[in-house]
C-alpha cells in the first residue's frame, strides 16, 4: 500500500480522488486506502478490564535522558475505542490517591503487565475515590 507521512488525512483523500490510479473507485474504497496508509502498528498488550491491577512501564524523557517508570495501580475505567482508547489507573502514594490516564496506543508505553484480576461488577470504579484503607480493596478473581 501507499505510505503518506507529512500529509494530512483529508489531503490524502483529495489526492487519491484526483489521481488516475484510483479513477472509477468509490469514496469508501478511497477512505480504506487512506486509513491503511496512516495505520500505525501498536504493540500487543494483555487484555485487562476495570478492577484489574496492572503495572504500566512508561518511558519518561527528562532533558536528554530517558528512563522507564513503573506505575502500578488499579484500572478504574477504560474509555474510547479504536486508536482513541484510554485507561485510567489509580494508585495510593503516601495515603494520597493518584490517578493517571494513559492512551492505549501511546508510543511511550513500553509494556503492560497484568498483576491481579479483580472481581468487580461495574465498568467505572469511581466509588474507589471515596474509600480508604481496607475498604478500598478489590477482591481477586480466582483463575
Amino acid at each position: 500500500m501507499h505510505r503518506f507521512s507529512a500529509i494530512s488525512y483529508k489531503k490524502v483523500l483529495v489526492i487519491l480522488r484526483l489521481t488516475k490510479i484510483f479513477k472509477g473507485t468509490k469514496d469508501m474504497d478511497l477512505i480504506k486506502v487512506a486509513q491503511e496508509a496512516f495505520k500505525v502498528e501498536s504493540p500487543e498488550f494483555p487484555a485487562f478490564k476495570s478492577g484489574d491491577t496492572i503495572t504500566v512501564a512508561y518511558r519518561i524523557k527528562e532533558g536528554n535522558k530517558e528512563r522507564i517508570q513503573l506505575y502500578r495501580g488499579v484500572v478504574i475505567k477504560i474509555a474510547g475505542h479504536g486508536f482513541k482508547k484510554m485507561f485510567t489507573v489509580r494508585k495510593m502514594s503516601d495515603n494520597i490517591g493518584v490517578e493517571r490516564i494513559f492512551p492505549l496506543d501511546s508510543p511511550f508505553i513500553e509494556s503492560i503487565t497484568l498483576n491481579k484480576v479483580g472481581k468487580v461488577r461495574r465498568a467505572k470504579l469511581y466509588y474507589l475515590r471515596k474509600l480508604t484503607g481496607k475498604k478500598a480493596r478489590i477482591k481477586e478473581k480466582r483463575v
